[in-house]
C-alpha cells in the first residue's frame, strides 16, 4: 500500500475541526474559524467560503441524498445550507455546539451541544432536545438510521432511538479519564450485525456491536486519536490524531501504514466515497488529500493461486475446482511466494512456511510448518521443497526454512524475473530474468548460475516448455522469442506480448497475451487470436489462467484452430494430441471424419469413441476385421465410407469400380431411390428387375400411398397384410368387402377383420365376420364387450355352456350402474353365490348406515334365503349356513320392526294406531339380546314404549321405560320430554290395564303374560313361543305342534286332508279358502261341539318345569285335525315344514306363500293394496308361487 499526495493546500492561522464529503465525492465541506469552506476534490480549488456563524465553526455534515448539509458553530447555532451553497435556516442550542450528524434515512438531523442534543427535521416546525449530563463529542446514526450512538467526555457511549430515549449505555474502563473523541458506524452492507468503533483518549480503540456487546479485545494506540473514519464498503478504517499523522488500519483494527505525516495534530480525516482518496485536516490549518495505491501481492504454481485479501488474509484459490481456502495472519502480509505443496507468507517481522495436509491434488487444507521470526528486505520471495529464496536488487539469497542462510549469488544486474521450474526436492532449479538480458538457471544446491541465453534488452517474463527444450521470453520491447535451449537458435518471434506461457501437456503449444488479445500458437502455424482482457499467467491443458485487476480465472479455451491447422497437413495423430487438450464436439467429429476419410482408421476410431458415435465404429471395427481377413482394397473401404456419409453417388461410382454393382443397387433400393436404381441398372438384368419391384411394393407401403399399396398386396394374395394396412387406416367398407369374399376356412384373415371392425366400434360387421366364421366364444365376448344384453340372452338361451360369461359381466355392470338387486339376481342366475351375497351384505351395510330399516329387513331376509340356497346346495358348508338363514331371519324381523318405531321417533306424523306401536315396541324390547344390531336404538324403542304405554293405560310400564331410559345415553331432543313425562306418570296409579294383560293370554296354557318379558317371546309358564302378526304384532291364537317319530310331511299332510266327515253338512264351520298361493282361515256360522278334541288332550303339560315341552302329534290327531285349521311353513330343503294350530277359528289369518310371515287377513289385504305386494318380502301379488 502506497499513499500520494493528491493535493495540498493550508489556511493561515485557522484549525481544521471537521470535513465532510458531498455524496456524489464533488464538493469538500471545511470547518475552519468563523467560516465553512467549500473546496473543489479534484484539484484542491477554493470554490466559495460561507458566512453565517459568528464564532469557530466546530462541525459539518453532509445529507446522504446531497441536497443539504449543516454546519454547527461554537456560537451555540446551527445552520442548514443547500447543495447550491444558500442557507435556509437557523435554529440554536443553549451552549456551543460540539458535533452534527445526518441520519442516512430519514434526513434528520442531530446537533449536540455540551449539554443537550436536537434532533430537527425538514417536516417539524420545532427541534426536540434532550438533556445529557456530560459533553457530546461525537455523534452518529447506523446505517439503518434507527439509533444514534453519542460519545462523551465522561467515557460514555448513549446508543438512543429516533426518539431521542436512551436504549443502551456503554461505559468505558476509563470513565472520564479517557474521554470518546470519535466514533464511527461500519458502513458495510455485508456484516451481520452494526459495528461501532470506538476511539478514546485512553489511547483505546474498541468496537462495539448495537447490543452494547464488546467484539475482540481493546486496540492499544500510542496517541490520542481526534478521528476515526470507514472507508465506503467498510473494509478499512483511517485513524488521525496527536501523533501528527493519519494511518490506516483493517476494520478489525489491525494497522496497516502511514497515510501521511503532518506537522500538527490531525483533527479530521474522511474517505472520498467510493474511491481510495482521504482528506486529512490539522490544527495548523494543513488539508492534504492523498491517494491510496492497493498494489496485488501474488503467487501462482500451475494451478493453485494466491492472493493477499483485505491486507491481512491470503486466498489460496484452486483455479480447476473454484474450491478457495482463508488464511488469516492478522498482521499486513507483503509478499506471497507458492510452489507444489509449499506457501510462503511474509508479513512485517517473520515470514510463515505452510504445507498441503496431503498429496492430494485437490487437497486445500494448509498446516503451518515452520515460522522464521526474522524482518527481511526482499523484492521478490521465492519458495521451495525445503527453501526459501529472498532477492533483493542484485543479490539472491537462499534460506533454509530454519533461518540458516545456505547459498547467496550476486548477479552482475537488478534481476528482473525468477519462477521455479521444478525438480528433485532440495534440488530445485530456478529461471532468473536479469535486466541486462542475461538468462540464467540456478539450482538451489549449487553455487555456479548457468547462463542459458543473453539477449540485447531487459528480460519483463519467462518460462520453459514441459521437456525444458524451448524457451519462451518477453522483452521489455514487448516482444515475444522463442529459443532452442540447445543450439541457441531463435525459432520464432511475435510482437505485441507482455506474458507467455508454454502449455504443461503439449511440447508445442505456448499462448501469449497483450494489447487485449489472447494468442495461441501450435509449432510453427500462424498465430491464432481471440479478444481477452487482462494478463495471461498459465496453461494447463485447454485451460488458460488470466488474471484481471485483482481476480484469477481460469477461462477455458478450446483448442480448434491449432487442431484444424494441423487437419490441413493431414498429420491427424498430432491433430489427435492437441483435440485431446480440449475441442468441442463439433470439433472432434471433424477430426474422427478427416482421419476416416483418410484411412488412419485408428485415430478416426478414437475420435469416434469419443463422441461417442456407435454407427461409424462398427463401421470402423468392420473395416479392421476385413483387413485381418486379408482385405486390402482401399477403394472399396472408402466407398463404404462414403455411404454412411451420405455421398452416395461418390460411393456408387467406386463400388462400380471396384466391381460391387450388388452393393450399389441394395445401397438404393434401401435408400427408396428406385429412380437412381433404375438407372444403375439400365435394362440388363429382369430378374433384379423383379427384386426391386418387390421392394417398390413394400415401399408403397411404408410411404404415404397405404391404398395403392392395400390394392397391390391384395392383387398379389398377401390378404394379412393388405387386411393390417386397412383396418390401421380405418377403411370399413374395404374391409367388410374382403371378408365377404374370404371364405370361411381362413379363420385368421376373419379374425383380424373382426378384431379392426371391433377395434372401430363397427359391432355389426363384427357380429356378422364371427357368425361367418363359427366362433360363438368370441361371439358372446363381443355382445358383452357392447352391452348388447339381449342378443347375449338369446345366444344364452340356445348355448347354455356361456352362461357365466354372460350374466356375471351383467350383474357387474347392473352393480357399477347402482343396480345393485338386478345385479344380486343376476350373480345368482350365474351360480355365483358367493359374489351374491356379498352384494347383498353391502346393500344391507349401505341401507343400515342410512337408516333405510325397511330396505335393511328385506335384504337381510334375502340374504337368509340365499344361505338357504347355498346350504341346500353345499353339504360342508350346511351347518354354518343353517346358522347363517337364522340370524338374518332373526335381523330381517328386528330391522322390519324396528323401521315402525323410527318413523314415530324421526318423522312428525305416525300411520300407525298405538296400539300397534306398543305391541311394535313390547316385541322388539322381547328380542334384543344382549348384543342390539347397529342402526337399532333402544333409546328410540323406550321412549316410543312410554309415550304409548301412557295412552293405552299401562302406567307401570310407562314408569318402567322412563326408569330404564335414565340408566342410558338421552339426545338433546328427547331431554326435556323424558324428563317431564317421568315426572308426570309418578300421578298415575301405580298398575297397567286389565284389557292390555288379557291381550298377552298364552293360547297354550291360558296364563297372562306380562306386557314385558325379559326370556323373550314366549309364555312364562309354558314356554311355548308366541306367534305373532307381522303387522299388527298381536298376538295370534296359533299354537305350534310337531310330528312324532316317522311321520313324513306329505304323510302328515295327507292325514290332515282326510276330512273326518261330521253328522251333519249344515255343522260345518270352516271354508277352506287355499287356492294355490295363499292359505286362508275362513269361519262359518256354527256352534262349538262338545266333544273332546284329541289336540287340546296334547296340549297339556307338567306344570313347573323350567324346560319347553312341544306339541307333539300322532297320525290319529292328525287325522282328527281339519286341513282348515292348520297352517302350513313349507320350509324348502334342507330345513323341516312347520305347522300351526288355530285355536279361535273364527279369528281369520292370511300366511305369505313365500316369507311364511302369518297376519289377520283384513291388515294383509289393506296392505297388499297399498304396496301391491307382500310387505315382508315383496313378492308381487301376481307371481306364481
Amino acid at each position: 500500500m502506497r499513499a500520494v499526495l493528491a493535493w495540498k493546500e493550508t489556511i493561515r492561522d485557522q484549525c481544521v475541526y471537521d470535513l465532510a464529503f458531498k455524496p456524489d465525492g464533488s464538493q469538500l465541506i471545511i470547518a475552519a474559524g468563523l467560516r465553512v469552506l467549500v473546496y473543489d476534490v479534484a484539484d484542491g480549488a477554493i470554490i466559495q467560503p460561507l458566512k453565517g456563524h459568528k464564532d469557530i465553526v466546530y462541525c459539518v455534515a453532509y445529507a446522504k441524498d446531497g441536497k443539504r448539509f449543516a454546519s454547527g458553530s461554537a456560537d451555540k447555532s446551527i445552520i442548514i445550507w443547500t447543495s447550491k451553497l444558500e442557507g435556509i435556516l437557523k435554529y440554536t442550542h443553549n451552549d456551543s455546539i460540539q458535533c452534527v450528524a445526518y441520519n442516512p434515512v430519514t434526513h434528520q438531523l442531530a446537533s449536540c451541544s455540551t449539554g443537550d442534543f436536537g434532533l430537527w427535521s425538514p417536516e417539524q416546525k420545532s427541534v426536540n432536545k434532550h438533556k445529557v449530563s456530560s459533553k457530546i463529542t461525537c455523534c452518529g446514526w447506523t446505517n439503518d438510521g434507527q439509533y444514534l450512538a453519542l460519545g462523551m467526555m465522561n467515557g460514555v457511549v448513549s446508543i438512543r432511538n429516533k426518539n431521542g430515549e436512551e436504549k443502551v449505555k456503554i461505559e468505558r474502563p476509563g470513565g472520564s479519564s479517557s474521554p470518546i473523541w470519535s466514533i464511527a458506524w461500519n458502513p458495510s452492507k455485508d456484516e451481520h450485525n452494526d459495528i461501532l468503533a470506538v476511539a478514546d483518549w485512553g489511547q483505546k480503540l474498541s468496537f462495539y456491536q448495537l447490543s452494547g456487546k464488546q467484539i475482540g479485545k481493546d486496540r492499544t494506540l500510542i496517541y490520542d486519536p481526534c478521528c476515526v473514519s470507514y472507508f465506503s464498503k467498510g473494509e478499512y478504517i483511517v485513524m488521525g490524531g496527536s501523533d501528527k499523522q493519519a494511518s490506516l488500519y483493517t476494520k478489525d483494527g489491525v494497522r496497516l501504514g502511514t497515510i501521511g505525516e503532518q506537522n500538527a495534530w490531525v483533527w479530521t480525516c474522511r474517505v472520498k466515497p467510493d474511491s481510495n482518496f482521504v482528506v486529512l485536516g490539522c490544527q495548523d490549518g494543513t488539508i492534504a488529500c492523498y491517494q491510496l495505491i492497493f498494489s496485488t501481492v501474488h503467487g501462482l504454481y500451475k494451478d493453485r493461486y494466491a492472493y493477499r485479501d483485505s491486507m491481512t488474509d491470503v486466498i489460496v484459490q484452486h483455479l480447476i475446482t473454484e474450491q478457495k481456502v482463508r488464511i488469516k495472519c492478522r498482521e499486513l502480509v507483503k509478499k506471497i511466494a507458492i510452489y507444489r505443496n509449499r506457501l510462503a507468507i511474509q508479513l512485517p517481522e517473520k515470514i510463515l512456511i505452510y504445507e498441503l495436509n496431503s498429496d492430494d491434488s485437490s487437497d486445500m487444507h494448509y498446516r503451518t510448518k515452520e515460522k522464521i521470526c526474522r524482518k527481511f528486505e526482499c523484492n521478490l520471495l521465492v519458495v521451495c521443497s525445503q527453501h526459501i529464496i529472498l532477492c533483493q536488487e542484485k543479490r539472491l539469497q537462499c534460506l533454509s526454512f530454519t533461518s540458516v542462510r545456505e547459498k547467496e549469488w550476486v548477479m552482475e544486474s537488478l534481476i528482473r524475473y525468477i519462477k521455479v521450474i521444478g525438480g528433485p526436492q532440495g534440488r530445485e532449479g530456478l529461471l532468473v530474468g536479469l535486466k541486462n538480458g542475461a538468462i540464467l538457471k540456478i539450482f538451489v544446491d549449487n553455487l555456479f548460475p548457468i547462463t542459458l541465453l543473453k539477449l540485447s534488452t531487459s528480460v519483463r517474463c519467462l518460462d520453459m516448455s514441459a521437456s525444458r527444450n524451448k524457451l519462451a521470453v518477453v522483452d521489455e520491447h514487448n516482444t515475444l522469442l522463442v529459443y532452442d535451449i540447445n543450439s541457441k537458435e531463435l525459432l520464432f518471434q511475435e510482437p505485441n506480448a507482455n506474458s507467455v506461457a508454454w502449455n504443461t501437456q503439449c511440447e508445442d503449444m505456448l499462448c501469449f497475451s497483450g494489447n487485449g488479445y489472447l494468442n495461441i500458437k501450435a509449432s510453427n502455424f500462424p498465430v491464432h487470436q481471440q479478444k481477452m482482457q487482462g494478463f495471461m499467467v498459465g496453461y494447463n491443458g485447454s485451460k488458460i489462467f488470466c488474471l484481471h485487476v485483482y481476480s484469477m480465472s481460469a477461462v477455458e479455451v478450446p483448442q480448434s484452430a491449432p487442431m484444424y491447422q494441423y487437419l490441413e497437413r493431414k498429420m491427424f495423430k498430432e491433430a489427435y494430441q492437441i483435440a485431446c487438450l480440449g475441442v468441442t464436439d463439433s470439433d472432434w467429429r471433424d477430426l474422427a471424419t478427416d482421419a476416416l476419410e483418410g484411412l488412419d482408421f485408428d485415430t478416426a476410431k478414437k475420435a469416434f469413441i469419443r463422441i461417442r458415435d456407435l454407427r461409424y465404429l462398427e463401421l470402423i471395427n468392420s473395416i479392421e476385421e476385413r483387413k485381418k481377413r486379408g482385405e486390402s482394397d482401399n477403394e472399396l473401404f472408402l466407398a463404404d465410407v462414403f455411404a454412411y456419409q451420405g455421398k452416395f453417388h461418390e460411393a456408387a461410382k467406386l463400388y462400380k469400380r471396384t466391381g460391387h454393382e450388388s452393393r450399389a443397387l441394395s445401397m438404393y433400393t434401401d435408400l427408396r431411390m428406385f429412380e437412381y436404381a433404375k438407372d444403375f441398372l439400365g435394362a440388363t438384368d429382369p430378374k433384379s428387375s423383379r427384386i426391386l419391384m418387390t421392394k417398390q411394393a413394400d415401399w408403397a407401403k411404408s410411404s404415404k400411398e397405404p391404398r395403392a399399396a392395400a390394392e397391390m398386396y391384395l392383387s398379389a394374395g398377401e390378404h394379412l397384410k393388405a387386411i393390417d394396412i386397412i383396418g390401421e387406416h380405418s377403411w370399413a367398407d374395404m374391409l367388410i368387402d374382403i371378408a365377404r369374399k374370404l371364405d370361411k376356412a381362413e379363420r385368421e384373415p376373419l379374425a383380424k377383420c373382426a378384431f379392426y371392425f371391433k377395434r372401430q366400434k363397427h359391432h355389426g360387421y363384427a357380429s356378422e365376420t364371427y357368425s361367418k366364421m363359427g366362433d360363438l366364444q368370441a361371439l358372446v365376448q363381443l355382445h358383452v364387450e357392447t352391452r348388447h344384453w339381449e342378443e347375449a340372452f338369446s345366444l344364452v338361451e340356445k348355448h347354455p355352456q356361456f352362461k357365466n360369461d354372460v350374466y356375471v359381466p351383467y350383474a357387474q355392470w347392473l352393480a357399477e350402474n347402482d343396480r345393485f338387486e338386478e345385479a344380486q339376481k343376476a350373480f345368482h342366475k350365474a351360480g355365483r353365490q358367493n359374489e351374491a351375497v356379498k352384494v347383498l351384505e353391502q346393500l344391507t351395510h349401505n341401507a343400515v348406515v342410512e337408516n333405510r330399516f325397511n330396505d335393511a329387513g328385506y335384504y337381510y331376509w334375502m340374504l337368509s334365503m340365499q344361505c338357504l340356497d347355498i346350504a341346500r346346495e353345499s353339504e360342508d358348508q350346511r351347518d354354518e349356513m343353517l346358522k347363517k338363514f337364522e340370524r338374518f331371519q332373526h335381523l330381517a324381523e328386528l330391522y322390519h320392526v324396528y323401521r315402525s318405531i323410527q318413523r314415530y321417533t324421526d318423522e312428525p306424523f305416525s300411520s300407525h294406531m298405538p296400539e300397534t306401536l306398543f305391541n311394535i315396541c313390547r316385541f322388539l324390547l322381547n328380542n334384543l339380546t344382549k348384543d342390539i344390531p347397529p342402526g337399532i336404538s333402544k333409546v328410540n324403542t323406550l321412549y316410543a314404549l312410554a309415550k304409548q304405554s301412557r295412552r293405552l293405560g299401562a302406567y307401570k310400564l310407562a314408569r318402567y321405560s322412563y326408569e330404564k331410559l335414565q340408566e342410558l345415553h338421552i339426545p338433546s331432543r328427547f331431554q326435556e320430554s323424558i324428563e317431564l313425562g317421568s315426572l308426570t306418570i309418578r300421578s298415575k296409579p301405580f298398575h297397567d290395564s286389565e284389557d292390555l294383560i288379557e291381550g298377552m293370554m298364552c293360547y297354550r296354557c291360558s296364563t297372562n303374560n306380562p306386557l314385558l318379558n325379559n326370556q323373550g317371546s314366549v309364555c312364562i309358564n309354558c314356554r311355548q313361543p308366541f306367534i305373532y302378526s307381522a303387522s299388527s304384532y298381536e298376538v295370534l291364537p296359533l299354537v305350534q305342534f310337531y310330528l312324532e317319530e316317522g311321520i313324513s310331511d306329505e304323510e302328515a299332510v295327507s292325514l290332515i286332508d282326510l276330512e273326518v266327515p261330521h253328522t251333519d253338512e249344515s255343522d260345518a264351520r270352516w271354508k277352506d279358502m287355499d287356492n294355490g298361493e295363499l292359505q286362508a282361515l275362513r269361519m262359518d256360522d256354527g256352534l262349538d261341539d262338545a266333544e273332546e278334541d284329541p289336540f287340546t288332550a296334547k296340549m297339556s303339560f307338567e306344570q313347573g318345569g323350567s324346560t319347553f315341552v312341544p306339541v307333539k302329534v300322532s297320525c290319529s290327531v292328525l287325522r282328527s285335525m281339519s286341513r282348515r285349521d292348520v297352517l302350513i311353513k313349507r320350509w324348502p330343503r334342507p330345513l323341516k315344514w312347520e305347522y300351526f294350530r288355530s285355536l279361535l277359528p273364527d279369528v281369520s289369518i292370511t300366511m305369505c306363500p313365500t316369507c311364511f310371515k302369518m297376519f289377520h287377513s283384513e291388515d294383509y289385504e289393506l296392505l297388499v293394496l297399498q304396496h301391491s305386494c307382500c310387505p315382508y318380502c315383496r313378492r308381487p301379488i301376481d307371481e306364481p308361487n
